[in-house]
C-alpha cells in the first residue's frame, strides 16, 4: 500500500512540475510577445511580401517605404506623448495644412531666407497646439471636443490665407526639404530619426517625460506628487503641434506646393500608428520605437498591397481591421 501511495504521490509531483514549466514557458512567451511582439509583426510581413514580390525587399522600395511613412511617424511622435497623457488630437491634418499654406506663401524664390518659411510653419503648428493644450487644461474640456473644433478651424483658415488654391514657385533650397538628400539619405527620413530621438529622450531621460507618464497613469496621483498637470498638458500639445507643423513643411517641399487640403487623415494614421506600436488608449503607456514600428507597419501594408495589385480599397479595410485588433489586444493585456 505504501508503495502504491508513493508511486501516486510522484505521478501527482510530477504532474505538478509539468504544469509549472508549461507556465513558464507560456508566461515567457507572453512576456517575450508583449516586448517585442510588433517588431516580429512587422518582420514577418516583411519576410511575407519579400516571398510574395520579388521587388519589395529592395533599396529603392524599402527607402521609398520610410520616406514615405516618415510624415506620419512625425505626427505620431507627438500624437504618442498626448495619448500616453489620455488625450487625443484630431487637428494634426488640419495643422499640417495651414503649416503648409503659410510656410509656402514665404518660400518663394527671391524673398526670404530659407529659414523664415520653416520657422514660420513650426511656429503655426506650435500655436495651434499650444491653444489646444490651454483650453484643455485650463478649461476642462475633453481633448475630443477641443482638437475637434482646432481641426475645423484650422482647415478653415487654410482655406482662408489660400483662397482655397495652391501655392507653388517655391525655392529650390525651401524644395531641398522634401527631395534632397545628406550622404545619400533622403532629408524626410534624416528629419525623422533626429525627432525620434530628440522625442525618446524626452520622454524617457528627463524630469518632463515622467511627469507625462505620471499624468497617464494616474492623473490624481501625479497632482498629489507635486506634478503641475496643467503645464504639462499644455507642452504636449504645444510639442505635438509643432511636430504637426514640421511635418506640414516637410511634406510641403515635397510636393513644391503649399495645399490647403493637405494632411487630410493624417491625424487618423498617426493615431493609428501609435495604437499599433502599443500606445495604450487607456495612457501611461507608449513609446517612440512602437509608434514608428506602427507607422511601418501601415506603410510596408500599403506599399505591399499595392504591389500585389490589391484595390486601394481593400488597403483601407485592412489598415480599419488591424487598428481594431490592436486595440483589442491592449484591452486584453490590461484586462490581465
Amino acid at each position: 500500500m505504501k508503495g502504491m501511495e508513493t508511486s501516486k504521490d510522484l505521478a501527482t509531483t510530477a504532474e505538478k512540475s509539468l504544469s509549472g514549466d508549461q507556465r513558464d514557458i507560456k508566461t515567457l512567451i507572453g512576456n517575450i510577445y508583449s516586448r517585442y511582439g510588433i517588431f516580429l509583426i512587422l518582420l514577418g510581413l516583411v519576410v511575407l511580401l519579400s516571398i510574395l514580390h520579388p521587388n519589395f525587399l529592395t533599396v529603392v522600395n524599402i527607402t521609398n517605404i520610410i520616406r514615405q511613412i516618415s510624415f506620419i511617424a512625425l505626427v505620431g511622435l507627438g500624437v504618442t506623448m498626448v495619448i500616453i497623457t489620455t488625450g487625443i488630437d484630431l487637428s494634426s491634418g488640419s495643422v499640417i495644412a495651414l503649416a503648409s499654406v503659410i510656410s509656402a506663401s514665404l518660400a518663394h524664390p527671391d524673398t526670404y531666407p530659407v529659414i523664415v518659411p520653416i520657422l514660420a510653419g513650426l511656429a503655426v503648428g506650435a500655436l495651434c497646439g499650444s491653444i489646444n493644450g490651454t483650453i484643455i487644461a485650463k478649461g476642462k474640456i475633453p481633448p475630443f471636443i477641443v482638437t475637434l473644433g482646432m481641426m475645423t478651424a484650422a482647415r478653415g483658415l487654410a482655406l482662408l490665407y489660400s483662397n482655397g488654391k495652391p501655392i507653388g514657385n517655391l525655392s529650390s533650397e525651401f524644395i531641398f526639404l522634401g527631395g534632397g538628400r545628406i550622404l545619400g539619405v533622403p532629408v524626410p527620413i534624416l528629419v525623422l530619426l533626429l525627432m525620434a530621438v530628440i522625442t525618446h529622450i524626452m520622454l524617457n531621460n528627463t524630469k518632463f517625460g515622467r511627469h507625462i507618464y505620471a499624468i497617464g497613469g494616474n492623473e490624481q496621483a501625479a497632482i498629489i506628487s507635486g506634478v503641475n498637470v496643467n503645464k504639462v498638458k499644455v507642452l504636449v500639445y504645444t510639442y505635438a503641434g509643432f511636430l504637426a507643423g514640421l511635418a506640414g513643411v516637410i511634406l510641403t517641399a515635397r510636393i513644391s506646393s503649399g495645399q490647403p487640403g493637405l494632411g487630410v487623415m493624417y491625424e487618423l494614421d498617426a493615431i493609428a500608428a501609435a495604437v499599433i506600436g502599443g500606445t495604450s488608449l487607456s495612457g501611461g503607456i507608449g513609446s517612440v520605437a512602437g509608434t514608428i514600428t506602427g507607422a511601418l507597419i501601415i506603410g510596408v501594408i500599403n506599399n505591399g498591397l499595392d504591389l500585389l495589385n490589391v484595390s486601394p480599397y481593400w488597403q483601407q479595410v485592412v489598415k480599419g481591421l488591424i487598428i481594431v485588433g490592436a486595440v483589442l489586444l491592449d484591452k486584453k493585456k490590461h484586462s490581465r
